[in-house]
């Protein structure tokens, strides 16, 4: 799961935000009850003594006392629950309340992840990866074969298993892809595929287009803001479980941005992250502009997939 400590300590004090929030309001039903349902204090007082007296009892070797102490206490709910409901308010009014009955708000259930932090955890991944908007429309539940033919089809097909294997194997054995081809043939479309389905499963995903990754990288070696200021975006690039660069050959290319390509290839590698990239540069091309090292590097340790056809985006249109 790649969501960072701070943003997970934010969730954990949203949910003590809802504990409080939760609990003051059954104070206030508490004290409504008190002063305009005559009786339910008294009981509520004697449950209190009545325990109070069963466990002297117990200290003094009274082993039967549990029984009729469960008794006792069972007949006096019996009798608040009867006072709620006759008040109008509710067998239950006074009983605990939670947003998650099954976690009780804590977000888990044991050791495990209750389902709605595994949500909220989602949802804040989806924020982060921005690419939200992209991925409602295009993942593998939208993935269709008909615009492909012959070898265009056989390429594609290769190309999206891909995907699945980066998804399957991440836990075990992360892998990076490279994506090359033609304008329009489904290479944005299979970055997203891997997003969603990535998130889905609660790992942290970043998408940046080609241009916006290397003007991040150039604030951070030539802007004026403080290492302060630039240190959790990075990081987030640098630890996130998919980072998608797509478009790569659209920017400005430079010296600088072959080093910075290198050197983030490397590092994720290092921290065995999966790293995405699409291009529509042909691989002769690549090689020429990012330089033998980023060549040799991205053929050595990413699956390099290639995806011909028409441009699927403006048969869409056509359509």
């Amino acid at each position: 799961m790649g969501l960072s400590n701070e943003k997970y300590n934010e969730i954990q004090r949203e949910y003590e935000t809802i504990r409080l929030k939760n609990r003051h309001t059954l104070e206030e039903r508490r004290d409504y009850v008190y002063k305009n349902v005559e009786g339910y204090k008294e009981l509520d007082d004697s449950v209190v003594s009545i325990s109070m007296d069963m466990a002297k009892k117990r200290l003094e070797g009274d082993e039967s006392v549990m029984d009729e102490l469960h008794a006792l206490l069972d007949d006096l709910k019996d009798m608040k629950r009867s006072l709620l409901k006759g008040a109008g308010l509710g067998e239950d009014y006074l009983d605990p309340i939670y947003d998650c009955p099954d976690c009780h708000d804590t977000g888990y259930i044991g050791s495990e992840r209750c389902h709605c932090l595994k949500d909220r955890i989602v949802t804040e991944l989806y924020e982060q990866s921005n690419i939200l908007d992209y991925i409602e429309k295009n993942n593998f539940d939208t993935l269709r074969y008909d615009f492909y033919e012959g070898e265009s089809l056989d390429l594609f097909k290769r190309s999206v298993q891909a995907c699945h294997e980066l998804i399957d194997t991440y836990d075990t054995h992360p892998t990076n892809l490279l994506l090359y081809g033609t304008v329009g043939t489904g290479k944005s479309f299979l970055s997203g595929c891997i997003a969603k389905d990535m998130l889905d499963r609660g790992y942290s995903v970043i998408y940046f287009s080609a241009i916006s990754f290397f003007d991040l990288l150039a604030k951070e070696a030539f802007g004026h803001n403080s290492k302060e200021d630039l240190y959790n975006p990075l990081e987030y690039i640098y630890n996130c479980d998919v980072l998608i660069i797509d478009d790569l050959g659209t920017e400005l290319s430079n010296s600088f941005t072959a080093s910075r390509l290198f050197y983030f290839i490397n590092e994720r590698n290092l921290r065995r992250k999966s790293t995405v990239i699409s291009t529509n540069l042909a691989l002769d091309k690549l090689q020429e502009t990012y330089s033998d090292r980023v060549f040799s590097r991205l053929l050595s340790t990413y699956t390099v997939c290639k995806l011909t056809g028409p441009d699927i985006r403006m048969l869409k249109k056509l359509s």
